[in-house]
């Protein structure tokens, strides 16, 4: 069982990350020469003392929720009984713990790649390290030693699905360096992962209770069956919903970029190759005007 806290502050920190993935994704995209963009695992912010912002970010939020899972809510009591087994009161913590120690260590590693000498990795590495944290995340949202039943079982699987979307991005951005598509979705996937854990907060912990279903305890109880499936439609409308917020926020922020910072060769690379679908007819026709053999125009 979660909190409202407990949602919200990891929510927070995967929202703001996948914001500004989206952004800096859309910029590269308009703003380098076509052909030149590179996926990239973390974005730069600027070219200053802010550069490395976004890894200091994950890999500070990361140590800091780790202590508060392992330190603050277990009471340092790890182990208990005669025998020292590991405190089964606080493994939800312990998880907790273990899945945000791969976000630090994927933070780590890419600052010292990016700061010292010693450990230079290429960017389709830090990807699929990435992966890796968040193949840690699935699991642990997968095979959770809180069972997650009913309506909560539903949000947290719809949770799942969206993991697995940043999972398979991130695989696709090591594999295909190049694709704008790779990176815009993995940004998009960080961002609604961001965005269904506040849902999930306000919906389950919050004021946005289905109607016929109740906080109980540790647990969301339904009055009925009715009651719980009416409460997974809406689960699903409300992704529907923020599917739709985002995709709007990444054409403004196309547009927004492409207006204001857009390289000149883009508008000629597009312009071009609308001439050439224009055109294909227009170019045969001019080689069967200029005396072209049957053999030439066989080949052409």
């Amino acid at each position: 069982m979660g909190s409202f806290k407990g949602h919200v502050l990891p929510g927070s920190l995967f929202l703001v990350v996948g914001v500004w993935h989206v952004w800096s994704s859309v910029f590269r995209y308009v703003s380098e020469p076509p052909g030149a963009f590179r996926v990239r695992a973390w974005s730069p912010v600027g070219r200053g003392k802010a550069r490395h912002l976004e890894l200091y970010v994950v890999a500070g939020g990361a140590f800091l929720d780790m202590c508060v899972e392992l330190l603050y809510s277990t009471h340092l009591r790890w182990f208990v009984g005669p025998e020292r087994i590991l405190n089964p009161a606080h493994m939800n913590d312990f998880e907790h713990g273990g899945m945000l120690l791969m976000f630090f260590v994927y933070g780590a590693l890419a600052l010292v790649s990016e700061k010292t000498r010693y450990l230079r990795l290429p960017e389709g590495a830090l990807c699929l390290i990435g992966a890796a944290a968040f193949s840690s995340e699935y699991l642990l949202f997968y095979f959770h030693s809180t069972t997650h039943k009913g309506l909560e079982g539903y949000y947290h699987l719809l949770l799942v699905l969206l993991i697995a979307l940043c999972i398979a991005s991130a695989i696709a951005g090591a594999l295909f360096p190049t694709s704008f598509a790779a990176d815009l979705t993995n940004a998009i996937s960080i961002t609604l992962q961001g965005l269904w854990f506040y849902q999930t907060a306000f919906t389950l912990y919050g004021p946005m209770m289905p109607e016929g279903c109740r906080l109980d305890g540790n647990d969301i109880a339904c009055h009925s069956h009715d009651n719980q499936v009416r409460g997974e439609l809406l689960a699903n409308v409300q992704l529907f919903s923020l599917i739709l917020l985002v995709l709007f926020f990444v054409l403004g922020s196309y547009a927004v970029a492409a207006s204001r910072y857009g390289h000149p060769d883009l508008s000629r690379s597009h312009a071009g190759e609308e001439h050439t679908a224009g055109s294909g007819g227009w170019n045969f026709g001019t080689h069967l005007r200029t005396g072209t053999t049957l053999e030439e125009v066989a080949a052409y």
